[in-house]
């Protein structure tokens, strides 16, 4: 009975699509619209809807069956029919998974349960109305698989050796069933390689496999490799980390550079990076036997006793595991007397500044010095083999050139003046204080006094050398009064008459004045 009714209402269809033409003037024909989601997709297993419904402006218009349909190899085969008058029928392949949502003359929306990816494709909704024909639309189900992702380590060890060259298979990164299909990457520090496979199933998934290989190495040992699988918004992750076999590495620590004569407590040790960990160390020395104080304990050496020059020489330690054994050698020196290292802690500071600003600033420093030195020699020159001095200003009274009220000019020298050769006393100054003139003496003509004969006394002041302010600053603070004392008569001068007042307030002798 079924079946008759879907044969009877394909053949309605057919003579209503006859008469579309005549119909297509009817008004409120071409309004009529059947709208429908462009695409659907979910997950195997799951249940989606496909929407379907008339826009059906026209209340003349009556619709007459609901009808999905599937396109298949070009042809279209029927999923669902809604009747209003002869109820639903579905399909044996969708029984119990298809079901009208809420079916009525102007929706036609579906459910479809327990996703298969056979159900993958383009769907296509139909209304048959009365009397403007049918109007029809499509869609897209996509059906997503998700992927089933694992990694697996190889079974075998990675051994390392130091000629091995040759890259090997590490571990295996598989995501399996997946649609569409997966991403898989590899995050890691190692050094590797990866090569990828895909592989499309019958059933429409893809399996994609990742191979990581490298050269097995002991800087690869405890190094972590993980797989990274992205599907869609989901991400995978497993890692693992390598356990990598190698030969001992060996270092001997236990000489500090500093064994010297009578030194007690020393010993030597025999590190062995190893793995698996080495099981049997052997110690020897070049050219020679170890010595009778050693003690051997497992990877030490034990020094009884002081310290001697016998204890010299290159020592050698050999370590042995599963893989293979190799050796390391240390070169022992015994001095005398113990060295002074830097104490513990002490710092050596670096410096960023470039070799060319250095050499600048220590040339310059250099040329400053110099200069300085070669100032300081011209001016001592000048001290030890100066005659007089340069300016009479720094005299005791006055610079002996300039006078209150006339004309700066130099007066006329006197033309009788005389002086002795230079003399050791010239270049020295002259005793200091009273005692100079302890020696006067008076003449016994009119009270007139001269000079005694000394080593530091002169027959005529006129001859004395003078004495500046530079040379009596040479002296202890003692002598206040020196200068007075040294080159002046000590009986009262008439200064109206015998000294002439300069610009600066000071005095000076007319003696000086036509020096």
């Amino acid at each position: 009975m079924a079946g008759k009714l879907q044969k009877g209402w394909f053949g309605g269809w057919w003579t209503t699509g006859v008469c579309l033409a005549a119909l297509s003037y009817i008004p409120g024909l071409w309004a009529q619209m059947v709208l429908v989601n462009d695409t659907v997709s979910g997950f195997i297993g799951t249940d989606v809807m496909l929407h379907c419904s008339l826009n059906n402006p026209n209340p003349t218009v009556k619709i007459t069956q609901v009808t999905w349909q599937k396109a298949t190899n070009g042809s279209k085969q029927n999923v669902a029919l809604y009747n209003p008058t002869l109820g639903v029928s579905i399909l044996p392949h969708y029984k119990e998974r298809v079901v009208f949502r809420a079916a009525s003359n102007k929706d036609g929306t579906i459910q479809l349960s327990r996703l298969e990816l056979e159900d993958e494709g383009v769907y296509i909704c139909e209304f048959a109305t009365f009397p403007t024909g049918n109007r029809e639309n499509q869609l897209n189900l996509t059906v997503l698989a998700k992927p089933t992702n694992r990694m697996e380590e190889k079974t075998n060890p990675l051994i390392a050796k130091s000629d091995m060259t040759e890259k090997v298979l590490v571990a295996t990164c598989t995501s399996s069933n997946g649609k569409p299909p997966s991403t898989v990457t590899w995050d890691t520090k190692l050094k590797g390689e990866a090569e990828y496979k895909e592989i499309r199933n019958s059933n429409g998934t893809f399996t994609v496999i990742s191979r990581y290989h490298l050269v097995p190495s002991r800087e690869a040992h405890r190094q972590t490799l993980t797989c990274v699988v992205n599907y869609q918004l989901d991400r995978f992750t497993d890692s693992m980390t390598l356990n990598v076999l190698y030969e001992p590495d060996i270092k001997i620590e236990g000489f500090d550079g500093n064994w010297y004569l009578n030194r007690k407590d020393v010993r030597l040790m025999c590190i062995a990076d190893a793995n698996p960990p080495a099981t049997l160390y052997q110690w020897r020395l070049l050219n020679g036997t170890l010595p009778d104080n050693v003690e051997i304990q497992n990877n030490t050496l034990f020094f009884k006793g002081p310290v001697t020059y016998n204890l010299a020489g290159m020592y050698i330690c050999e370590a042995t595991n599963t893989i293979g054994k190799r050796s390391g050698v240390v070169e022992v020196n015994v001095t005398e007397f113990p060295s002074t290292p830097s104490p513990p802690g002490a710092t050596v500071v670096q410096s960023n500044i470039p070799t060319a600003v250095i050499g600048g600033v220590v040339g310059g420093v250099s040329l400053v010095v110099v200069v300085a030195v070669v100032v300081f020699v011209v001016l001592r020159h000048r001290r030890h083999t100066f005659k007089g001095d340069y300016s009479t200003k720094k005299h005791v009274y006055g610079n002996g050139y300039s006078k209150a009220g006339i004309p700066q000019h130099h007066p006329p020298m006197a033309q009788n003046l005389q002086y002795p050769d230079d003399s050791d006393d010239e270049k020295k100054a002259g005793p200091l204080g009273g005692n100079s003139y302890e020696d006067e003496e008076d003449d016994g003509a009119g009270g007139e006094r001269k000079l005694g004969v000394g080593p530091n006394k002169y027959d005529d002041e006129s001859k004395r050398p003078y004495f500046t302010v530079d040379e009596g600053e040479a002296h202890t603070e003692a002598y206040d009064e020196r200068t007075l004392g040294f080159q002046y008569d000590p009986e009262p001068l008439d200064i109206a008459e015998n000294m002439v007042s300069q610009n600066d307030g000071s005095f000076i002798s007319k003696k000086e004045w036509y020096v």
